[in-house]
C-alpha cells in the first residue's frame, strides 16, 4: 500500500516533467547553440521542432544572412553533447537544407548539405565585382577545431559573370570538386562546364595553409578589362593567365 502511494506521485511527475520537455519553447535553442557562432531572433514554436524569422551565421570574412529558418532537433542527440539538427532556410533566392551536429563551439559536423547563394556575396568579403549562382552540395563535413578533417562535395559557379566599367561578361560555368580522407589534405578540382573561359587547376588546404594553382584560358581574345582584371591577380602565360595563391590564414 505505501508502495502505491509513493508510485502514483512519481509517475505523475514524471509524466509533467515529459510535457514540459515536449513542449519547451523554441528559444532554448540559443541556450545550446554556441552564440559566438550562430545568432537567431524570432523564435516560433518548440525546442524540437521551431523556427525563427532571422539567422545570422558567422564566418571567418564577417556574417552570412540565412533570413527564416526552420529546425528539427534529434531528442537523443542532446544526451551525448552533440545536438544534432536538420535545418532549412530561405532568404528570397538564397537556399540552405542539411544536418548538422555540433559538438563545441569550433567542432561541427555536416551530413547532405544543399546550399544556393548569390555569386554577388562574394563582393562583402572580396573587392570582386562578380555575379552568377554559387551551389554547394556538401555530402559530408567535419570540421574540428575550426578546420577541415574530412570532407566530400562539389561547389559549383554557374551562369558566372565579370562587371567591367561598360557592360557585363558572361564568363561561364565551372565547378570544384573537393575530397578530404581523414587525416589527409583538402583537395580540389578546378573544371570548366560551359563558356567562353577555360579554367582547370587544383586547390589544396592543409592545416591552415592553402595553395591554389588555375590556369585561365579563353577560345578568343579576352576582354580588355578582363584581361586587366586578371592581370591584377594573375600572372601572363601563353594566351592565358595562370592564377597561383599560397599562404596561410
Amino acid at each position: 500500500m505505501k508502495l502505491s502511494r509513493l508510485l502514483w506521485p512519481g509517475l505523475l511527475a514524471l509524466l509533467f516533467a515529459a510535457a514540459l520537455l515536449v513542449s519547451a519553447p523554441a528559444h532554448l535553442l540559443g541556450r545550446v547553440l554556441p552564440p559566438e557562432l550562430v545568432q537567431m531572433r524570432g523564435f516560433e514554436g518548440t525546442l524540437w521542432r521551431g523556427a525563427a524569422g532571422q539567422c545570422l551565421l558567422r564566418l571567418p570574412p564577417g556574417y552570412l544572412h540565412l533570413g527564416a529558418v526552420r529546425w528539427s532537433l534529434a531528442p537523443l542527440s542532446l544526451l551525448t553533447l552533440a545536438p544534432r539538427l536538420t535545418v532549412e532556410s530561405r532568404w528570397g533566392d538564397q537556399l540552405l537544407s542539411g544536418e548538422l551536429a555540433l559538438r563545441g563551439l569550433r567542432d561541427l559536423d555536416v551530413a547532405d548539405l544543399e546550399m544556393q547563394v548569390s555569386a554577388a556575396l562574394v563582393q562583402e568579403f572580396a573587392p570582386l565585382a562578380v555575379d552568377g549562382q554559387l551551389s554547394l552540395q556538401l555530402r559530408q563535413l567535419s570540421l574540428r577545431d575550426g578546420l577541415p578533417q574530412s570532407a566530400q562535395g562539389r561547389l559549383v559557379w554557374q551562369q558566372a559573370g565579370f562587371q567591367s566599367a561598360n557592360a557585363r561578361i558572361a564568363l561561364g560555368s565551372y565547378a570544384l570538386d573537393f575530397s578530404q580522407p581523414k587525416g589527409a589534405a583538402l583537395r580540389g578540382e578546378v573544371l570548366t562546364l560551359s563558356g567562353p573561359l577555360q579554367a582547370t587547376g587544383t586547390a589544396q588546404l592543409e592545416d591552415r595553409h592553402y595553395d591554389i594553382d588555375v590556369l585561365v584560358q579563353s577560345d578568343g581574345a579576352l576582354d580588355p578589362q578582363l584581361r586587366q582584371a586578371l592581370s591584377l591577380m594573375a600572372t601572363p602565360e601563353g594566351e592565358g593567365f595562370r592564377l597561383r595563391l599560397a599562404g596561410d590564414f
